[in-house]
């Protein structure tokens, strides 16, 4: 008898200026599967799960649903065959309460009236049953961007989709969700709901998927079955070669103090509290140093508060010996910080500009770029894009000219850790540096980290991958609400230890 998938897209092709993004990929769903697509960052995935969505429009193939043929033209054609998404950048109001956002759309009215009380009532019933704690009344602008997470995927649930697409649904988690996430995806296919899992993170695919398909530079290269496969393997198959999966670095030779931090505070924007209280550290050229903690716990605040994007509610930075406290952000530029933020889209780019624009958002002021009549230097401008690009491998349909909302999420991060590294800062503050990243680009990104380091550069990272912090860092400072509760050295902590500290479980001094 013949299989019936739940979804088969055949022979699909999409096409955008300069790039085939999907070059002939045929992909199929089992019911009551986790199917993985693995692939590089650019290689097509988020495309190809966009034409389901029904985002894009294909230049050439079918897509069937339980063996029928269907036309796709819009997410609410999606919706009605059941087919949901949470997009990698989430797609939410930000001034609206994370009900408002999971109702959007499919609001429940009687008599033209909007009833929200029953659908709170049942939002609040499928984030306790599937372990997603959300407070429905808080604004999305306030909350985490794992609390973000959260809503996109309860949103999927309300409308009872029993296709679910997950692109890279474990970048803003921290391992304490990734692991209830994998539970919850677990359960949703025992359920008989089809799950297609984007991501880059072999763990994880080991752990929860069924099977993997993977794609190369927009070709299909082959369809395998967890079971029968290594973690090795499907990194060949994904970057066309072996991969190193250890960081090698040498012991740090810490030297003069770049960052001094005393007595910081800063607010919460969403509560009456403070997010920082009263935190000092200090980070010293040639040493990497790593805040760790479950997301929530002050330390996007902390990198505010730093990078000068909040106010300091009390206490003193200073930078190189030069007190920076109230400095604006151009002046900590130019003094020698660069920072890779954690949201890319929010602080890191600006969309809507080209991707050479957006290398020298921070530099174009300077006499490289900029005649002494204030006219930009396009060709310098251009070149000087062309060489990071080239260096750091960001693939772009138009290279230096593409605009910047066009490129896979992976290629923007890319494009981020490139300017900020080129700046050859004195101080890297680098937070979740290498979200969204496939194994190859995470391979070269911590090499360049370690190469600041080594230089004799102080990098403070931030980062919620505890695989990250346990072989990046030569210090490693937890965070649990809002303060410091411990300093360790990843050569003689375990993770389990680490993970006691995140928790509030341990702490130093109790």
């Amino acid at each position: 008898m013949e299989q019936t998938y739940a979804i088969e897209m055949l022979n699909i092709t999409k096409r955008f200026p300069g790039i085939v993004a999907n070059d002939n990929i045929t992909l199929q769903l089992k019911k009551g599967e986790i199917h993985a697509l693995l692939g590089e960052n650019g290689a097509g995935k988020s495309t190809l799960m966009s034409v389901l969505f029904g985002l894009y429009q294909p230049e050439e193939g079918v897509i069937k649903k339980d063996g029928q043929a269907v036309e796709i033209r819009d997410p609410n054609d999606a919706n009605a065959l059941g087919i949901g998404m949470v997009h990698q950048h989430f797609k939410l109001v930000e001034c609206f309460t994370v009900l408002d956002n999971i109702i959007m759309g499919v609001e429940p009215c009687k008599h033209g009236f909007l009833q929200k009380a029953e659908a709170r009532e049942k939002v609040l019933a499928l984030s306790e049953k599937y372990g997603l704690r959300v407070d429905p009344d808080a604004l999305v602008e306030d909350i985490t961007v794992g609390m973000q997470q959260r809503t996109e995927i309860l949103k999927m649930l309300y409308r009872d989709n029993e296709i679910l697409i997950f692109d890279e649904p474990t970048a803003v988690l921290t391992p304490q969700e990734i692991e209830e996430l994998m539970q919850i995806m677990r359960n949703l296919a025992a359920e008989g709901k089809s799950i297609l899992f984007i991501s880059h993170k072999l763990n994880e695919i080991m752990a929860v998927a069924d099977r993997c398909s993977v794609l190369r530079k927009g070709k299909y290269i082959g369809t395998v079955n967890i079971k029968d496969t290594t973690r090795e393997e499907l990194s060949r198959m994904m970057v066309g070669r072996d991969v190193e999966f250890v960081v090698h670095k040498e012991p740090a030779k810490p030297g003069k103090t770049i960052l001094e931090v005393e007595d910081m505070t800063v607010a919460s924007k969403s509560h009456g509290n403070n997010a920082v209280k009263n935190v000092s550290f200090q980070v010293r050229a040639g040493e990497i140093v790593c805040i760790a903690g479950i997301d929530g716990n002050g330390q996007t605040e902390l990198v505010y508060g730093l990078t000068g994007l909040e106010p300091l509610k009390g206490g003193r930075i200073t930078l190189e010996g030069q007190d920076i406290t109230r400095a604006p952000i151009r002046k900590r530029n130019t003094m020698g910080m660069s920072h890779i933020p954690e949201d890319r889209h929010k602080h890191g780019l600006v969309l809507d500009y080209t991707l050479e624009d957006n290398m020298v958002l921070q530099r174009y002021f300077e006499p490289e770029f900029v005649s002494k009549a204030g006219f930009l230097k396009r060709k310098a401008i251009r070149d000087y894009a062309e060489r990071l690009i080239d260096q750091y491998d960001v693939r772009s349909g138009q290279g230096p000219v593409t605009v910047a909302r066009s490129m896979s999420g992976g290629n923007q991060q890319k494009a981020i850790v490139a300017r900020e590294i080129d700046k050859d800062p004195e101080l890297l503050i680098a937070v979740q540096p290498t979200r969204g990243l496939d194994v190859g680009a995470i391979e070269y990104i911590h090499r360049q980290i370690v190469a600041q380091r080594d230089a004799g550069k102080g990098v403070l990272l931030v980062s919620l991958e505890l695989d990250e912090v346990m072989s990046l860092s030569d210090r490693i400072l937890v965070m649990y609400e809002g303060e410091i509760v411990g300093e360790l050295d990843p050569k003689t902590t375990t993770v389990e230890e680490l993970g006691l500290y995140m928790a509030g479980a341990k702490r130093e001094g109790a």
